[in-house]
């Protein structure tokens, strides 16, 4: 049942009573004025707009994605990298559907609710065990008449087969070209025996609050379907990425509608539907669109090198709340408080402090925390940023250098340890934020599983918490991988490995037997 829903009795209630109170008040109505007297010709509304010459115009570009996933398919992507700091520097897992924790975002009031339209696996049942083969079913349009296709990445994620499917039918196969986890978005490429039809970006900034919008996509696996709507609210964080962004629309898209284009009324895309927030995973009149202004440039380079380049600075930030502000003697409660500084990073070479309040960066004003992972994003390596903080009551100006954001920074300053191709590492406050990881649980995170490992068969994942290991708890990386270590060099018979896991917020046991002359059965 929606959180929003009312009983029809209060509202007839309410109704009555209003009508009670109008007739009890002696209201006279008056009759329509002689010009404004309806005719059985006259339309009853006039100046609204008809999106049919535009929909036939961008409706060839707007396609099918259809995602054939391998057994078991499981995100390869690494953990820990939606932290809020200046680059939230690490790379999201998109695959399970129902915000899952391991995406490793902050608690949000939109969790029960945000549907990933990656729920479109099985219709929004629930997903298959190992072994199974699932089909993801998205949308996407066309960039370019030589083919390239944009859509969502969470689409195409883990993807062993995608086709692409036009309007008319035919199928195409595709390969995907670059994706990028941090915005969701993926280019794949098509080869076509003639040019294709394509659309063009429009400038989302320029978008406003109240312009008609309409939506073009692939609901529920039904083919092409319109939906018209206006441009709710802008800049909408709903913590599903580290550069959240977000158009929120209030035109209907479904599950299925995912990568699909937004259009204004110049037929142009300023917008990439990417979520909902739904009680039932249907529409409710809340959706979220990419802004074409977010999407272009990444676009661009995925197409060109099929990989995100982005600039790091090595901070952890924090929202300036009302009460920071008054302690930080900071006159109004904006900017970006560092909380951590990562070692040997820019951010730690420029002397930059714990408690700095990043009020600038090159310029750009930092009113809002997440403003400032998207500039820093932006900055090309080798830059020297011109940063401005508060720092003990006066403002200071640094100038860090910016570096290549690395592939798993966070993971990597916590410290790790490897063991029978897993990976591990401590279970930091941070990661224990970002994977929702209850407070109650100890021990150390997996972040890596290779693909020789023994545990592969026990579905270990990474995100997965060992608590114990042998019934003896784990509280170190070290402690952890001696355990395995201890039982792969155990000589004569079989070592049994029994490990209680929390995943997902949900206490599991696994076992596994490791062989006396240290290989694995």
């Amino acid at each position: 049942m929606s959180r929003f829903h009312f009983p029809l009795s209060r509202s007839k209630s309410a109704l009555a009573a209003v009508v009670i109170a109008t007739a009890g008040a002696g209201v006279a109505l008056a009759p329509l004025p002689h010009a404004a007297t309806l005719s059985a010709d006259a339309p009853l509304v006039s100046g609204l707009p008809s999106f049919a010459p535009l929909v036939k115009k961008v409706m060839p570009a707007v396609v099918n994605v259809s995602a054939v996933e391998g057994p078991g398919a499981a995100s390869d992507e690494s953990l820990g990298q939606n932290n809020p700091g200046d680059q939230q520097d690490q790379d999201q897992d998109q695959a399970d559907p129902g915000q899952d924790p391991f995406q490793g975002f902050p608690p949000s009031p939109f969790d029960q609710f945000l549907k990933r339209f990656f729920d479109q696996r099985g219709m929004g049942q629930s997903r298959p065990g190992r072994g199974v083969q699932e089909i993801a079913l998205g949308s996407g349009f066309i960039i370019d008449p030589a083919g390239y296709v944009v859509t969502n990445n969470h689409v195409v994620d883990h993807a062993k087969k995608v086709t692409v499917i036009f309007q008319d039918g035919t199928k195409h196969p595709a390969k995907i070209v670059g994706r990028d986890t941090k915005t969701d978005l993926a280019v794949l490429k098509i080869d076509a025996p003639k040019p294709l039809p394509y659309v063009s970006w429009g400038d989302s900034d320029a978008s406003q609050v109240g312009d008609w919008v309409f939506a073009v996509g692939n609901p529920f696996g039904l083919g092409g379907s319109v939906s018209p709507g206006t441009i709710a609210a802008r800049g909408r964080n709903i913590n599903a990425g580290p550069y959240d962004d977000f158009l929120q629309i209030d035109a209907s898209i479904n599950k299925g509608n995912s990568g699909g284009p937004t259009f204004n009324l110049a037929g142009q895309v300023i917008g990439i539907n990417t979520a909902i927030y739904s009680p039932n995973g249907g529409s409710v009149g809340i959706g979220f669109a990419i802004p074409s202004d977010l999407a272009k440039p990444i676009v661009a380079e995925l197409r060109e090198h099929g990989k995100i380049t982005r600039g790091w600075l090595g901070v952890q930030v924090q929202t300036v709340t009302p009460a920071l502000a008054k302690s930080l003697g900071l006159p109004k409660d904006e900017g970006a408080l560092v909380a951590q500084v990562t070692p040997d990073s820019p951010a730690a070479k420029a002397g930059f402090k714990e408690g700095d309040v990043i009020q600038s960066f090159n310029g750009h004003e930092i009113t809002k925390m997440r403003d400032l992972p998207i500039i820093v994003a932006e900055t090309p390596t080798g830059e020297a940023a011109k940063v401005t903080v508060w720092r003990n009551g006066a403002t200071q100006q640094l100038e860090p250098t910016i570096a290549k954001m690395p592939s798993n920074p966070q993971v990597a300053e916590s410290g790790g340890a490897s063991a029978g191709g897993l990976t591990l590492s401590s279970l930091t406050p941070e990661l224990r934020r970002q994977l929702h990881v209850p407070a109650s649980v100890h021990g150390v995170v997996v972040t890596a599983v290779a693909d020789d490992s023994p545990f592969t068969a026990l579905g270990l994942e990474r995100g997965d918490v060992i608590q114990s290991i042998n019934q003896k708890p784990v509280s170190t990386p070290e402690e952890a991988t001696a355990a395995i270590q201890a039982a792969q060099q155990k000589k004569g018979g079989n070592q049994q490995i029994l490990m209680l896991l929390n995943r997902h917020g949900v206490n599991e046991y696994v076992a596994l037997s490791m062989e006396g002359n240290g290989g694995t059965g």
